[in-house]
Order: structure tokens, then sequence, then C-alpha cells
């Protein structure tokens, strides 16, 4: 656990032995560049930050994108304590602990505390629990970074107590500037060293670095510091230099996840779109980056019932067969079962259907008058239920032919509303072709069951 104060910052930063990307965090907001829809002038979060009125925030986005920084700003900012612990080495008795001590600073001396917790979504459902008591109560003010989306990482009473920032990748522009202001900075960054550095390098550095700060540091410091000055001590930094800097780091950076949205993006495309082999590749891409497997799961998992869904209801077995295996057996073998469900749902017919139903149904209860449960489908198994009604009137559709009989399934607000709408595809079509026929059925009909 670390306790940082202005004074153990100031010493940390200008640690010349540190990376170049830690020294460069910014001390304050007019050092903290990109982010302008969140943290820019007159932005409510700003304001929270310059009057020190900070409430319980999750920073949410991608590697270099500022959420240690903002976290930094906002700790030199505050006229508490500001807490700092990493998720990966904290368990339940330093939260506790953390906790504990808030609440003495708080009583005993009006002081308030704040936590950073770097990487929360590595905190299990136990460990986000222990926060929760003293963030609802006010005794911390919890301030989370992540990279996972917050709403499958962390708890949803978490989540309604603190305000979701999303942080997106820097803009070139902005990873520009801070490129720049590395180069010119003598006390924390490169500005005692002698460097001419081409526009085209510096266009380049920024470009490639993928809105990520941390990257486009490192490669400018690998370059400045493995390129050997000129006989006038000149160190030249051209578009070459910096790609063969960048090759060794960027490759390293992969493995933590960089471009993690991007190519979730690419894989998700390539399944829906029928690509088998485009699908193995953004597959083989993240897991040689060091992607955690669950996550693709997952996102597997998802895919199967929005996108092949009722055409090919075994693409969501087979997609969670998968995360089981995943769990059960882990990496490296792990991939194969991983990559039989990416092929299958490939390869599976596509439909919608569910999501557009799901979605229907939930905008018409959202929007409209939703009545009450019809006394026939009410429970019936209750003392007094019967005095009441409840189960009158209801049909046994085992009882019919077909194992079907017509009756009204919904207030009669909603009879009438159709919700899911089955596709031409797959097995999609025979429903199709029930649900039709059921339709036009008449129970009294007497005929064989299909």
């Amino acid at each position: 656990m670390v306790i940082i104060n202005l004074f153990e910052q100031n010493s940390e930063s200008n640690d010349k032995n540190r990376p170049l990307a830690y020294r460069m965090r910014p001390g304050n907001l007019d050092e903290f560049y990109g982010q302008e829809d969140v943290i820019g002038p007159g932005k409510p979060l700003r304001r929270a930050i310059e009057a020190d009125r900070v409430q319980s925030l999750i920073l949410y986005g991608p590697p270099g994108c500022g959420k240690t920084s903002l976290a930094q700003v906002i700790a030199r900012k505050t006229e508490g304590k500001f807490i700092r612990i990493n998720a990966v080495t904290s368990g339940v008795s330093k939260i506790r602990e953390v906790i504990d001590k808030a609440s003495k600073n708080r009583s005993l001396h009006g002081i308030k505390t704040i936590l950073f917790i770097d990487e929360i979504h590595r905190f299990n459902k136990s460990q986000q629990d222990a926060l929760l008591p003293a963030v609802e109560s006010g005794t911390i003010t919890l301030i989370g970074a992540t990279t996972e989306n917050p709403y499958f990482e962390v708890n949803s009473p978490l989540l309604s107590r603190s305000r979701i920032v999303r942080l997106k990748p820097l803009k070139k522009e902005d990873i520009i500037k801070i490129l720049k202001n590395a180069l010119n900075n003598e006390e924390r960054g490169l500005g005692n060293y002698n460097i001419d550095i081409s526009q085209d390098a510096l266009q380049y550095l920024a470009s490639i670095a993928g809105g990520d700060a941390r990257t486009a540091l490192n490669g400018l410091e690998i370059a400045v510091l493995t390129t050997p000055p000129d006989k006038e001590g000149i160190i030249h930094i051209n578009k070459n230099i910096i790609s063969e800097s960048l090759q060794k780091k960027l490759l390293k950076y992969d493995k933590q996840g960089d471009n993690h949205y991007d190519v979730v993006s690419a894989f998700i495309k390539s399944m829906r779109g029928s690509d088998p082999d485009a699908a193995l590749f953004w597959l083989a891409r993240m897991l040689e980056s060091g992607e955690d497997p669950r996550f693709i799961a997952r996102r597997i998992i998802v895919h199967a019932a929005e996108d092949v869904g009722m055409a090919d209801p075994m693409a969501l077995v087979v997609a969670t067969s998968a995360a089981n295996a995943v769990e059960y057996v882990g990496l490296p073998e792990a991939r194969i079962p991983l990559a039989e469900a990416v092929i299958y749902i490939a390869t599976a017919p596509k439909s919608n259907s569910v999501i557009t139903g799901i979605d229907a149904a939930l905008n018409y209860v959202k929007n409209n008058d939703t009545g009450e449960v019809p006394l026939h489908l009410r429970d019936a198994h209750y003392k007094g239920a019967r005095n009441l009604k409840h189960g009158l009137g209801y049909k046994y559709p085992h009882d019919y032919p077909y194992h079907y009989v017509k009756q009204q399934y919904v207030p009669d607000e909603v009879t009438g509303t159709e919700f899911y709408k089955p596709g031409q595809q797959g097995r999609e079509k025979k429903i199709k072709q029930r649900l039709d026929f059921l339709k036009n059925l008449n129970s009294n009909d007497d005929v064989e069951g299909k």
C-alpha cells in the first residue's frame, strides 16, 4: 500500500531511473493532454477536481489513455489522504486496513480519504464487496482504473455508487503534444539531450502508438537512448530509428492487451461475417498477445446468442462449453475448444432475431402499460389461491393435440403484440413454419402432431 503525498510524487517524478512515461505523468490539469470531452474546460469532472469534490469514479479505457495520470492529478489536488493500491497484490485484509485508517481520519481529524485501485477488474467479488460499505457511507472515495468493461468486471452495487468515466485512446495530435513536452522538459523529460527528430518520425510515432501515450513515450525513450550522437553531440532520430525501436516494444505491449478493442471488434465481425479463417487469425492474435481467454470466451458466448441465435441454437451450447473448457483445462490446451467454438459460430447460419426480439420486448415494457398477470396464469399452488380464482380456467397444453392449445398468455394490454420474428436461415426456418402452423391451428382439430 502506498500513501501518496505531493513530496513523494515530486521525488518519484524526478527519479531519472524511472521510465520516461512514468516521469512525464502530468502534475496538474494543464499538463493533462486529451480527453477534452471528459476533462476539458467547464466539464463537470474538471470542475469537481478543481473544487476537490470528486465523487467515486471508475476510470475505464485502454492502456496509455491517462487513467493513472488522471488519478495522480486528483491526488495532487485533494487536501485529503490519497492512498493507492494495486488489485493484483492487495487482498481483503489490505482493503480493511485502508478502510479502518480512513474511518479514523474521518472521525478524529475530519480528513477524507481517496482510495485509488489500479486494475480494479482483478478484484474478485468478495474483495469488491469489502469496499461497498465504506463507499456507500462516504468513508472512502473510490477511484478504480480498469481496461476491462466495468459492467462485466465490477459488481453492480459498486457501479451504482460510482460514476463511470470512459476514456478513449488519445488522438494523434494529443500524442504529438505529449512527445514534444517530453522532448523539451529538462526536469523530467529529455530536454537535457541534444535531439534532432524529424517531423516524419514524430508523426509516425504518434500514428503507430495507437492512442497510447505510454507506447509513444517508451518508443521515443528507446530511440534516444540507443542512438549514438554524431560528432557534434546531436542525436538524430528519423522514421527508421523509430520503427526499429517500436518493433520490440510494441510486441511487449501487444502481449499486455494493446489495441484490445479494435482486435476484439475485428474478431466479432469476422465471425458475424462467416469468415472462419479471419476469425481464427484474430483469435490467434489475442491468444498470442496474452488476452485473458475468459474474456475471449465471454465474447464468443455473446456472439453465439446475438448473431447466430435461433438459426442454430447449438452455437450457444458450443460457446458455453468452450468457456467451461477454459476454466477446466486452461491454456495452452484451451485454445482448441475456443477454436472449435469460433469455427462452429463462423460457419453457422446467422440470425439476429433473438436480440431484436428481446430489445423490442424491453422497449415495449419501458414505454407502455404492462397490465396485470391474467388470473388463469397466476400461481394456484398456495393456500387460498383458488378463492382468488388464481389459475382458474388455465388449459394444460399437454392435454391437447400437438401439446398445444390456444389461450391468452399476456395481459389484455399486450394482446396481439409481436416481439419475436423468426428469420429464414437454418433451424429458424422450421421454427417459423411451426409457429405459423400453430397460429392457424384450431385446438379441436383431430389431427396428428408434428
